[in-house]
């Protein structure tokens, strides 16, 4: 009889990892039906869209395809309102609430882990102190709940997969859990090496706080050195006002201006920490090199002095020594071994891994 499986993701707003993720595990169970909070059928690939889609009462929130984020605190209500008694198998993709739907004492729940919530363990103090004074005065007693929940909701998770050692520990060190560590999948093929390298540094991602583009925009204010930013968020207007005449700010791009960008970048700036970090890859796959904090997902696919280099603190005077140390030995850098060091992570790899690991639970079940 053929497996019946759900997928359990959050919210379909974009096109980053998570949803990658979610995108290769369609590849792998084309049968599989998907539940998440929000959908934008717009704003995501066709691999996802042509599955059977089926949203929370999230969805019909007033502005849910915008504001879906200040609907947080119904998630969890919202999640365990869901009838998934039916299925065999299934796969939650965790950062936003996801894996708290309960299943059938027969269904194997797997938890693809990408983070424990963010905004309510280890970065919470981060995302409290740049938020508002009403802001703030709502988020301690919310926090509070949704950490009481999302501890309570890990144990309904039979088994969980890491996408990173850097999550993995943070999944021990919240949930008490044990994981697998399979690195989410990066699609080398769809990414090129140029021998036209420009002058100038790239930095792609979020324009979030905890991304830390503002570390970029005042090291390279202090240089003039060409830095180009390509994403969006809320420090987009704040950046284009610090940024000087050789910070160039393009704000959301397409896929193939993006893999331009890429290919033809001296290097790419990666100054946040990152669970895992998709970006680093996909700079790696199109060859080019990459120099990024020490810490975090980073340490895990950055490899010093092959495919890029690391600084150690996060100030613009650091970043800038490592830009400079960098260029003191570009010529070391060969593209084709940065991206041998990328194949490591291409999609079909995952989708094995991932193939692997069900397969092995499910004849323990």
């Amino acid at each position: 009889m053929r497996m019946r499986v759900a997928i359990v993701h959050y919210w379909f707003v974009g096109m980053r990892g998570g949803e990658k993720v979610v995108e290769a595990l369609c590849e792998l169970f084309p049968q599989a039906h998907i539940y998440c909070h929000v959908y934008r059928p717009v704003k995501v690939s066709q691999t996802i869209g042509r599955h059977d889609i089926h949203t929370t009462f999230v969805q019909k929130l007033p502005a849910a395809h915008r504001l879906y984020q200040s609907y947080l605190p119904l998630m969890p209500i919202a999640l365990e309102q869901l009838d998934l008694r039916e299925y065999d198998l299934v796969i939650s993709s965790e950062s936003g609430p996801a894996k708290g739907v309960v299943v059938g004492p027969d269904t194997l729940h797997i938890c693809y882990c990408h983070s424990p919530m963010r905004y309510v363990w280890d970065m919470y103090p981060q995302y409290f102190n740049a938020s508002s004074f009403i802001k703030k005065l709502l988020m301690i007693p919310l926090v509070h709940y949704l950490k009481i929940w999302d501890r309570c909701s890990a144990d309904r998770v039979d088994h969980y997969i890491a996408n990173s050692e850097f999550v993995a520990k943070r999944i021990q060190k919240f949930y008490k859990r044990s994981s697998t560590v399979i690195n989410p999948p990066v699609h080398v093929s769809e990414f090129s090496i140029t021998k036209n390298i420009d002058d100038y540094y790239l930095l792609i991602g979020q324009l979030v706080e905890y991304k830390r583009a503002d570390l970029a925009v005042d090291a390279f204010n202090l240089t003039g050195k060409r830095l180009v930013i390509i994403g969006e968020g809320e420090q987009l207007n704040e950046l284009k006002k610090k940024a000087g005449q050789n910070i160039e700010i393009l704000g959301r791009q397409s896929f193939d201006v993006i893999k331009k960008h890429y290919s033809s970048c001296k290097a790419l700036i990666f100054p946040g920490v990152e669970d895992f970090g998709i970006v680093p890859l996909e700079a790696m796959a199109s060859g080019r090199p990459v120099i990024a904090f020490r810490k975090g997902g980073a340490l895990e696919t950055v490899v010093y002095g092959v495919t890029g280099i690391f600084f150690n603190e996060q100030t613009p005077q650091s970043l800038n020594t490592a830009i400079n140390s960098f260029e003191a030995r570009e010529s070391e850098f060969l593209p084709e071994l940065i991206r041998k060091h990328a194949e490591q992570f291409d999609k079909e790899i995952f989708k094995d891994k991932i193939q692997s690991f069900v397969d092995s639970c499910m004849s323990r079940q």
